[in-house]
């Protein structure tokens, strides 16, 4: 009985170690990351497309860690929608609000809210006035410059 114990522990005492081991090795193989992830697409059947979008967002955070990461979610024309479905939908704005939460930046087109006359205090979920930028797709391309990694989910 001694020998089982002392291999189960040895067992769990590995696992430890490798689970250690593989934190530290994605860490060193993903490094640092500067990411914007660009949504200009409608969401769609009960925002499958953007909850799918948001979970992309989450996996890379857990792959790399969120201390790894600087992450902006650009959205402009119909990539607003998941901001304005977001303030219905509870399994959309858990996602948004738990990103928030690990500091993944959503940034909002003013030339859409012009354009679409959007109230963005009453009609999208938590834009504030430093969320909004002057245009999504000038700030895709800002950002690139900027070393950012493009991803469209």
């Amino acid at each position: 009985m001694k020998f089982l114990t002392s291999i189960t522990a040895a067992v769990l005492a590995m696992g430890v170690l490798l689970a250690g081991a593989t934190n530290a090795t994605a860490n060193e193989r993903y490094g640092k990351q500067k990411v914007v992830y660009h949504i200009n697409y409608p969401g769609g059947e009960a925002d499958k497309k953007y909850r799918g979008a948001l979970r992309n967002i989450q996996n890379h955070i857990n792959a790399v860690g969120a201390e790894n990461m600087e992450v902006k979610v650009i959205l402009h024309g119909n990539g607003l929608g998941l901001l304005k479905d977001a303030k219905t939908n509870d399994k959309l704005k858990g996602q948004v609000v738990s990103l928030k939460a690990q500091n993944v930046k959503f940034n909002v087109c003013n030339n859409t809210i012009k354009g679409r006359k959007i109230d963005y205090e009453k009609d999208l979920l938590e834009v504030f006035p430093e969320d909004i930028i002057p245009s999504g797709v000038a700030e895709l391309s800002r950002l690139q410059q900027e070393g950012y990694t493009y991803i469209k989910p």
